[in-house]
């Protein structure tokens, strides 16, 4: 959270460090590293407060489940996997950690089913069907110009969900 929010206001603060930090599939070859660091950039002000929130509260409970190392693998995975899939749908440039989030979110979903969560603050909901819901929401907006990346979440969502089962029945995630 806090790499975001600094990066955040570096960007402010610093011309171009955004779109130098950002990953425009054009330029992949000649900046890799913008593979990782597009999950750090966001495009402005609610584009970072919501993902914050959700990481805050997705990120905190999976991390406290499995341990910082492996969170940190879901995470960066997840975000690296999710903008390989947007790039391959659509171009332009990608920011924001909503791939590695909904990475995070799908990996809960499987290792703590148990988890209900609260749908616009209000309505109850099982984490399972908050996830199917998020997904069919993204599913269905997939084409629309609206600036968001909808591929990236639902391959976010499936690294995650994957890597979930993969620790479902070890001993200790």
């Amino acid at each position: 959270m806090l790499l975001c929010i600094a990066v955040f206001f570096l960007s402010a603060i610093i011309p171009g460090l955004s779109g130098f930090l950002a990953l425009q599939p054009e330029y992949l070859m000649q900046r890799p590293w913008t593979l990782i660091t597009h999950m750090f950039v966001h495009a402005n002000f609610d584009h970072l407060f919501w993902n914050m929130v959700v990481l805050f509260f997705f990120g905190m409970e999976l991390e406290r489940r499995v341990g910082e190392r492996k969170f940190l693998q879901i995470y960066i995975l997840s975000g690296m996997v999710a903008a390989i899939g947007q790039m391959m749908v659509a171009g332009g440039s990608l920011v924001g950690a909503s791939g590695a989030l909904y990475g995070v979110m799908g990996c809960l979903a499987i290792i703590a089913p148990e988890i209900s969560v609260l749908l616009f603050f209000v309505i109850p909901l099982s984490i399972r069907w908050a996830v199917v819901l998020f997904a069919l929401i993204d599913f269905l907006s997939m084409g629309s110009v609206d600036n968001i990346a909808h591929m990236a979440h639902i391959v976010g969502l499936l690294v995650g969900l994957a890597y979930g089962q993969a620790m479902v029945g070890r001993s200790r995630y």
